[in-house]
């Protein structure tokens, strides 16, 4: 007979044995979840939170959607696994239904178990098709943990890793709050941004560059989209000196933005995609690489040097098969859309109105940024940059008060991120800002003015 589970059991357990990513394991305290549904989870004493995050903003389709967990089901009934070599009809069956999804002919997808591995592969075919050393990724941005995902990444998780031989290049992308370019418009951003990414080519050698990589709309890094005509811009200047261009789609592509990819907003086609995340919403872990025409042609009679066990695993693709039938069956992506536009988009810019810690709002789709400052005329961010300790309190005792009114946030620097799953409804969404608003004045009191 099982045990009865509680979550106190379920705690020890943990601290007893599990080791958790990206923490100081004797500092942190898990939630232990007993369930989950739709826009919810909840513990064992029956808390409920609200899924402002989507988890790592992954759950695009929600929790326990019936059909991608009836999927996965039968699947497992008819074929648990299966290698990679060999033809499988729900391998080949999620990858037509993502090439049809991704724009040009980036109708060719290789496998991988997540976004890390995606990027570490996309890079080895951009540095194997031109013959190229160098890859160049923005500051404030996030492309994986594994060793060369993590060198390309341009926030401080990168600095424990840095090898400072990886063949990367960082440069500033657009950011018009923050603006390294001193702009005063999106216009002025944009071309500033790309000269300066013109000048970064040259002084580097655009003939030693294999690769530009950027997140189509930077993720945990701030969601900041890119301004109109910059995603061109770039592909123009990949275009000049033959250099591939590489959008990492992990966190923005499968709805989030409103758009099965959020490349689709700017109609820019790179030559490789990443993706991982909403693909299947997490069910089953997957990512990959969605690969052009010339690309691929380069490994046509020439063996790619790259694989993984479970690449395609069979249960993690028939997660993926139900997930995208479902969000075009049910119009969820004009879902994430829709709610963005109408509902999260204003409703942000009123509680803008309303408080003095929050500098800017941003984003679309399900995909929000909210921007915390000390002082609204001076952009100081409520708490320093990468603050952590008694620096980082401000933005603690927020998520604090997020928890416990119970709204479940991603909180990353002296960000909140609004990013609920791309089913959300209108109630919860609205919902969710009632208490985002209310959390706020925890933030408020920290700022020049309090």
């Amino acid at each position: 007979m099982t045990p009865h589970v509680t979550g106190a059991s379920v705690k020890a357990a943990d601290r007893a044995h599990v080791f958790h990513s990206w923490s100081a394991q004797a500092l942190i305290d898990p939630l232990a979840v007993a369930g989950a549904e739709g826009s919810y989870f909840w513990d064992y004493d029956g808390n409920r939170f609200l899924d402002f995050s989507s988890q790592l903003v992954n759950t695009n389709i929600g929790h326990q959607h019936p059909k991608v967990v009836a999927a996965v089901q039968e699947q497992a009934a008819r074929l648990c696994t299966l290698a990679p070599g060999f033809a499988v009809d729900v391998r080949s069956e999620a990858a037509r239904l993502i090439a049809e999804r991704t724009p040009g002919d980036l109708d060719k997808i290789f496998f991988t178990n997540g976004g890390a591995e995606a990027v570490e592969n996309a890079v080895r075919m951009a540095r194997l098709h031109t013959g190229r050393p160098k890859v160049l990724s923005t500051y404030r941005s996030y492309h994986g943990a594994t060793a060369a995902a993590i060198n390309l990444t341009g926030d401080p998780r990168r600095w424990p890793s840095d090898t400072a031989s990886a063949g990367v290049v960082h440069f500033w992308g657009p950011f018009l709050y923050r603006s390294p370019f001193h702009a005063t418009t999106e216009a002025e951003e944009c071309e500033r941004a790309l000269a300066h990414l013109a000048d970064t080519l040259a002084f580097e050698g655009p003939q030693s560059v294999a690769a530009v990589i950027l997140e189509s709309v930077p993720g945990t890094a701030g969601i900041m989209t890119p301004p109109p005509g910059y995603l061109a811009g770039v592909r123009e200047l990949c275009d000049r000196y033959g250099i591939v261009f590489i959008l990492d789609e992990v966190m923005s592509g499968f709805g989030r933005t409103g758009k099965w990819f959020a490349a689709d907003h700017w109609d820019v086609t790179p030559d490789l995609i990443t993706f991982a995340k909403g693909v299947n919403s997490g069910y089953v872990p997957l990512g990959g690489v969605a690969i052009s025409g010339a690309i691929a042609e380069t490994f046509a009679t020439r063996p790619y040097p790259g694989g993984l066990t479970y690449s395609g695993h069979p249960l993690a693709c028939a997660a993926a098969v139900a997930t995208i039938n479902a969000m075009e069956e049910e119009g969820i992506v004009e879902n994430a859309a829709r709610i963005g536009a109408e509902v999260i988009g204003p409703g942000l810019a009123e509680i803008a109105e309303r408080h003095p810690s929050v500098g800017e709002v941003r984003g679309l789709g399900a995909f929000w940024a909210v921007e915390l400052v000390r002082d609204g005329e001076t952009r100081e961010p409520l708490v320093p940059y990468n603050a952590a300790g008694a620096d980082n309190a401000p933005m603690a005792e927020f998520a604090a008060a997020c928890k416990a009114s119970g709204l479940w946030p991603f909180v990353n620097m002296n960000r909140t991120h609004v990013v609920p799953p791309c089913t959300v409804t209108e109630a919860e969404a609205k919902e969710g800002l009632t208490l985002l608003d209310e959390a706020l004045t925890v933030a408020d009191r920290h700022t020049t003015g309090a």
